[in-house]
């Protein structure tokens, strides 16, 4: 699986989470290293980099500024599904490493 120039939004989050179906990736690839670009909805600027295993899972961290101007880190792992019209959806997982250090789930999809 090769994220490489693949945009994806969120359809579902917890409402613990600050990505929203306003918030737009920008995934980048090279070898198994993942990098994004993110911004939109409560989140004035956001980076991710992760590492990608053999069968696309996702193990990442990331950090962003939001529309409070408060800098939120923490740590996802996402899970990839081939949904019928071969476009990504990514089951993820998540945890603030900042804040409340709460926990949550959603869901992303290739634009």
């Amino acid at each position: 699986m090769n994220y490489h120039n693949k945009v994806f939004k969120p359809v579902e989050n917890t409402v613990n989470g600050e990505t929203s179906e306003e918030t737009i990736f920008l995934y980048q690839q090279e070898g198994n290293i993942l990098t994004s670009l993110y911004h939109g909805g409560k989140i004035q600027k956001g980076h991710l980099i992760g590492l990608v295993d053999k069968d696309g899972n996702i193990d990442m961290r990331y950090h962003q500024v939001n529309i409070d101007g408060e800098l939120m880190t923490g740590l996802c792992h996402s899970q990839p599904e081939i949904m019928g019209n071969g476009k990504v959806r990514l089951h993820e997982t998540w945890q603030w490493t900042s804040g409340d250090q709460s926990k949550g789930q959603s869901i992303l999809e290739e634009v």
